[in-house]
């Protein structure tokens, strides 16, 4: 099969989206398919390709260092053409996406639609507060737009983002829960190294008898990192070694390091970290927390889950098929149940050690082989339906081309 990805989010741009897309097409590729990326130029502005990769330009949007596109050469258009694609995923509704859409119209190549971003919750970056209602009416038509008029059939990772487009956006048509994978083995601790698990440690100031509760993610306001903070010296008046790892970096991380001032030695930052040693951070916990209420899926649970650590995270849709309470972790509705469930963790290693088993096994059925089986199970489906529609649409100008000559 000849399939082609178009994503705004691609490495070396680092998200969960971009993530989540390089690992589907290793697995793809794993299975002996041909995949082609369609993405944004992330350095320059001017147009790019190799290795079945067109890199076109793009505008930053104001939104972490994210650019969108709505240039489209016709020297990609020729080489998208030379591809043969057997079947269009994007992975984006606008910029690349709406390309996505021009291509797969003009082409006649079934479109199959990953939905990865609840952007309701993001319009404050480009509203700064004005105007937020209207915006998110905006984001609304327009997701609807692309999702429903032009997506043959509609991918989602959660019922979270299911019950968005068939309770509140009404759309008929297939959609299909497939919850994203990730290469679980790059965060076993046995394939990782560990004198430079140890390193890391050492440069952290983590000592041996240190309880970690650890959060993974982009330090911004729809992440709730505050309530993290905020709870931390109740942990720390309790026990001196308890402390708050938080890994990553984003709009908000001066004003958080500048908040835990007063518990900086039980608040550790790390600031942003490369793809590659992100196993080795995760590898530090002993559990993985996060309040953030707008996740599709979370796939930063998964991950942690991978490495045998349990998850403390607020009850929200998205997490309800993956974190189970009292098998691998605990979800919270408010700060007293939060603080509870985390004494619970940290005065009972049993119950820890027990839990984190658990987490471990519940991962497998978010391998990337997994993932990518449902998703080439989409494929088929959508070809299948688009070969019947090209077939009766011929038999039909033949039947009004017979009665006309008639």
């Amino acid at each position: 099969m000849r399939i082609g990805i178009f994503t705004d989010t691609y490495p070396p741009y680092i998200n969960g989206v971009s993530t989540s897309i390089q690992m589907l097409e290793r697995a793809l590729k794993k299975r002996g398919h041909q995949v082609f990326i369609v993405t944004v130029n992330p350095e320059k502005m001017k147009y790019k390709y190799e290795k079945n990769i067109i890199r076109i330009p793009g505008i930053p949007t104001g939104i972490y260092d994210y650019r969108l596109t709505g240039i489209y050469p016709v020297r990609a258009i020729k080489t998208i053409k030379r591809w043969n694609l057997d079947v269009i995923h994007s992975h984006t509704e606008f910029g690349i996406g709406t390309f996505a859409r021009i291509i797969a119209k003009q082409l006649n190549i079934p479109l199959v639609h990953t939905y990865h971003t609840m952007y309701e919750d993001y319009v404050h970056y480009i509203t700064k507060g004005y105007f937020d209602g209207t915006s998110k009416k905006i984001v609304e038509h327009l997701t609807k737009f692309y999702c429903d008029k032009t997506a043959k059939e509609l991918i989602v990772p959660t019922k979270k983002a299911y019950d968005l487009f068939i309770e509140k956006y009404k759309v008929d048509k297939n959609v299909h829960i497939i919850p994203t994978g990730i290469e679980i083995e790059r965060f076993f601790k046995e394939n990782l190294k560990i004198e430079k698990l140890e390193k890391i440690k050492k440069d952290l100031k983590i000592k041996k008898d240190d309880f970690i509760i650890l959060f993974v993610g982009r330090l911004a306001q729809e992440k709730n990192v505050d309530f993290l903070l905020d709870n931390q010296e109740y942990f720390v008046n309790k026990k001196k070694n308890v402390k708050l790892l938080i890994v990553g970096s984003g709009p908000d991380y001066d004003k958080y390091v500048k908040k835990s001032e007063k518990l900086k030695e039980n608040i550790i930052f790390t600031g942003k970290i490369s793809h590659n040693n992100i196993p080795y951070y995760y590898n530090l916990g002993n559990v993985f927390v996060t309040a953030s209420t707008t996740e599709t899926q979370g796939l930063t649970l998964i991950e942690a889950m991978s490495t045998g650590m349990p998850v403390v995270c607020i009850d929200d849709e998205s997490f309800k098929n993956t974190v189970i309470n009292g098998l691998n972790g605990f979800t919270f509705k408010n700060k007293k149940e939060y603080r509870k469930e985390l004494d619970e963790l940290i005065e009972n290693p049993t119950l820890l050690k027990k839990l984190g088993n658990q987490a471990k096994i519940s991962t497998a059925e978010f391998s990337s082989k997994y993932y990518a089986e449902r998703v080439l199970d989409v494929y088929k489906k959508t070809i299948s339906e688009n070969k019947r529609s090209k077939s009766f649409l011929g038999r039909t100008k033949d039947v009004i081309k017979k009665g006309l000559s008639e």
